[in-house]
Order: C-alpha cells, then sequence, then structure tokens
C-alpha cells in the first residue's frame, strides 16, 4: 500500500479516527461506571445509616439504644473494613456505641471537623479506618428530644473503600482489552473495506492497460453504478480519438491528392523547358513536393502517433530488419546482435518502429567494422513517471562521431560523410519519429568504440 495511494489515505482515517475515538469512549465510560459505582457505595452507606438510625430508636423511649441486626454481617466481624458508631454529643445522655468490626476504635466525625451536611443532612467524609484501609464515612445528626430540649447524637457509619475500587479496577482490564479489540477489529475491517471497496479501480486500471497495450479497444466489464458513468465517458472518449484520427488521415491523403497533382503538372510543363525561368520554377516546385511529402509524412506519423491501443513486439521487428540487414552487406560479413526481452512491446504503430529501427541500423551496419547491436530494454513506471517506457540503443563498432558531429547528426539533410550512399534524412526522421512519440533521440559514443544511437519510447 503506497504512501501517496487512495487506499492508504482510506486506511489512515479509519485508524486514526479509531485511535483517537476509541480511547475518549473507554475514558468516558471507565469515568461513568467509576461514578456509578460511588454512587451506589454511597447510596448503600446511606441505607445503612437510615437503618441504624431506625434499629435504635424503635423501642419507644427519647435517647437511642443498641441497634441489632442492621442486615450487615460485616458489622459483627472485627476490623472488617464496615464499622458503624454512635456518638452523643454536646449534653445529650447516654455513652458512645460502636459495631462489634470497630472493637474500641474511634471513627472520624465529619461533624466536629466543620464539613457541611448534604442536601439530605448527611456528611462525606474519606479517611483511614483502625488498620489503615481507606474509608468513605457518612454521618447524620439526630435530633432525639424536643425542638425546646435537643438531644443531638452522631450516627455515623463507614465501608470499605477497597470495595468500590476493587469494583472499578475489575471493570477496566475488560474494558480496555475490549476497547483494543474492538479497535483491532475495526482497523482490519476497514482496510478489507479498503480493499473490497478499491478492486473495481483496480479492474479498470487493468483494463486500461490492456488498451493502451493494444489486448483490448473497450472498457468492457461491469462495474458499481457509482462508476458506470466513467467506463461509458472513457469509451466515449476511446472512440473519439479514433473518429479524430480516422478524419486526420483523410484529410491528410486528401491535401496529399490535391497537391502532389498541380505540382506533377507544372513539374512535367517545364521538364522540356531549359530557361532560367523554367529552371528555377523547377526548382522551387521539387522544394514544394519535398516539403509536402516531409509535412504530410509528419501528420502521418502524429495521426498514428495519437491512436490508443496499438502496440507491437520490438523483437519480431528487430530480427526481421536484422535479417533483411545480413543480406544486404554479406560481402563485408557485418554480424548483427538483437539483445531484447521478447515480451517487450512500443506503444505505436509496427511501420514507425520499423522505420524508426530500420534507420538506425543501416546506417550502424554502413559505418561498422564487423558488428552491429541493438540492445532493448523495458523501464518500469514509477510514481514520477506513470508510463512504462522502451529504451532502445543501436551500438556499432565503427569509427564513431566526435561530439560537435553528433549533434550535427541529428540535422536534417546533414551528410558527414559525402561517400557513404544516402540522403542525410535517417537520423533527422528518426528524432522526429520519436518526438511524435513523446519520446527521444539521441546519439552518443558507443563502449564499443563507435557510434551509440539510442531511443526513448513509450512502452506497452
Amino acid at each position: 500500500m503506497k504512501l501517496n495511494s487512495l487506499a492508504f489515505r482510506l486506511f489512515a482515517t479509519a485508524a486514526l479516527c479509531a485511535l483517537v475515538i476509541l480511547p475518549i469512549a473507554g475514558i468516558i465510560i471507565d469515568t461513568t461506571h467509576k461514578r456509578d459505582v460511588k454512587d451506589t457505595f454511597d447510596s448503600r452507606l446511606s441505607q445503612l445509616l437510615t437503618i441504624i438510625i431506625a434499629f435504635s430508636t424503635d423501642h419507644g423511649g427519647p435517647d437511642p439504644r443498641y441497634p441489632r441486626n442492621v442486615g450487615e454481617p460485616l458489622f459483627e466481624l472485627s476490623h472488617s473494613g464496615w464499622y458503624w458508631q454512635i456518638t452523643p454529643l454536646e449534653n445529650a445522655p447516654g455513652k458512645r456505641m460502636i459495631s462489634a468490626s470497630l472493637a474500641s476504635e474511634d471513627l472520624q466525625i465529619p461533624s466536629i471537623q466543620g464539613i457541611k451536611p448534604d442536601p439530605f443532612n448527611i456528611r462525606w467524609l474519606e479517611g483511614k479506618g483502625p488498620i489503615g484501609e481507606p474509608l468513605r464515612i457518612a454521618e447524620t445528626v439526630y435530633n432525639a428530644g424536643e425542638d425546646e430540649a435537643p438531644r443531638f447524637y452522631s450516627y455515623v457509619v463507614a465501608g470499605n473503600l477497597q470495595f468500590a475500587e476493587t469494583r472499578i479496577s475489575g471493570f477496566r482490564l475488560p474494558l480496555f482489552i475490549s476497547l483494543a479489540v474492538s479497535g483491532l477489529g475495526l482497523v482490519l475491517s476497514t482496510f478489507m473495506q479498503v480493499r473490497f471497496g478499491l478492486l473495481p479501480l483496480q479492474a479498470i486500471e487493468k483494463r486500461l492497460s490492456a488498451i493502451r497495450s493494444g489486448e483490448a479497444h473497450r472498457l468492457e466489464g461491469d462495474l458499481p453504478s457509482e462508476i458506470a458513468p466513467l467506463q461509458m465517458e472513457l469509451n466515449a472518449l476511446i472512440q473519439s480519438n479514433q473518429d479524430i484520427v480516422e478524419r486526420a488521415r483523410t484529410q491528410v491523403g486528401n491535401l496529399a491528392h490535391a497537391l502532389k497533382t498541380p505540382l506533377a503538372v507544372i513539374t512535367n510543363e517545364i521538364g522540356d523547358d531549359r530557361s532560367p525561368v523554367a529552371r528555377k520554377l523547377a526548382e522551387q516546385a521539387a522544394i514544394m513536393r519535398d516539403q509536402v511529402n516531409h509535412y504530410l509524412d509528419r501528420a502521418r506519423m502524429v495521426a498514428r502517433a495519437g491512436v490508443i491501443g496499438r502496440a507491437t513486439g520490438v523483437k519480431p521487428v528487430a530480427e526481421s530488419i536484422a535479417r533483411a540487414l545480413e543480406r544486404i552487406y554479406r560481402d563485408r560479413s557485418i554480424s548483427i546482435a538483437i539483445e531484447c526481452p521478447a515480451e517487450l512491446r512500443f506503444q505505436g504503430e509496427k511501420q514507425d518502429l520499423e522505420e524508426m529501427l530500420g534507420n538506425l541500423m543501416d546506417n550502424a551496419c554502413k559505418w561498422a567494422n564487423s558488428e552491429v547491436t541493438l540492445t532493448a530494454a523495458g523501464i518500469a513506471a514509477t510514481s514520477t513517471q506513470p508510463i512504462k517506457r522502451l529504451s532502445i540503443s543501436v551500438d556499432d563498432d565503427g569509427p564513431g562521431l566526435t561530439p560537435e558531429q553528433r549533434k550535427q547528426g541529428i540535422q536534417r539533410g546533414r551528410r558527414l560523410d559525402e561517400s557513404k550512399p544516402g540522403s542525410g534524412l535517417g537520423h533527422s526522421i528518426v528524432a522526429e519519429l520519436a518526438q511524435s512519440y513523446r519520446g527521444t533521440f539521441s546519439l552518443e559514443a558507443s563502449p564499443t568504440g563507435g557510434l551509440s544511437a539510442r531511443l526513448d519510447l513509450p512502452g506497452a
């Protein structure tokens, strides 16, 4: 999965959301559960406080007595962490009463420490128990007398906070494990969803590659409804491209007939005339004919280069040219080696590749001492170069050219040695053809000592 891909962006966004949202949700759930446990714990203490007050005052007398059977066995177990205490305040009669679990120890009294009561007349305090255990202490100040002669008693109930903390910590670990598993499952499901959801785009990529390489002519297959309009538009674009090319070829043919016939008539009419005017007209007519041929050829090349889906195998073309050239130059015993993978394909017309390779290999044979080598290799597509490329070089072991001569060798009609047959157009034609396919052509020094003609062309 590439960092700049759509799949990575979707996956990274979902993973980031999971990494942010799930911890926040975990904190909220943990905080809510912690508050709920503490509220339940406080509610239990409040109930026990009410029961102790009721059981100590149900005998009918004005002053509290020792309560019996308050419904909590832990009050009877020494230092259990659950305690109650009744303490007379100010001038109230009686003595302090405590639960069996408190033994002879004292509990802190919140009212003496100045803690204000809540709306239910309960004062809350967190402190330490007889053996240092954390306690949650609840106190209610009860008036056992009349308003004119009040007798106040402090009713205190304490519970061990470790019970609440144990429930909180016991819930926290499964919560975090559940959220971690959920996050992992969400990330994995997102990964699978992205992979499955983007499969149609991968299918489009393969089918477009097949069209570009010439294996198919239309974008076929069933696609999701969201992408089906794209399929229709691409097919319409391909058809429009083909129609434009066909119209261009037709116009080029019409132009060729429209111009060549008048030029031929002019040339024939002045053919036997030896006057200076006739010679000048013949010279200019020849120039016009060459220019018309040149630009008509370029128009044909551009039209062919713009066609989508044309692909040509490089090795069969190179081998066919090599066999023909070896027969032509058999008196010089020129050996032509082809180093090209069988699957290598050129994205363009066969006749254009034949013309480029034919010109280069023929020129190499003219100047080679004994050996010509054609080497072709594919260059895979990258993020910076999304189109596959071909690198083709034709090397000879001849005398080679100087850097200045190599620059002049691509100029149209420029011949560096008049002793060799030719028009001087070969390299310029190759350069123009390569340029029409958005490629490049260059002349460099060959490792074998001669000239190396190099092409960079689109691959299929």
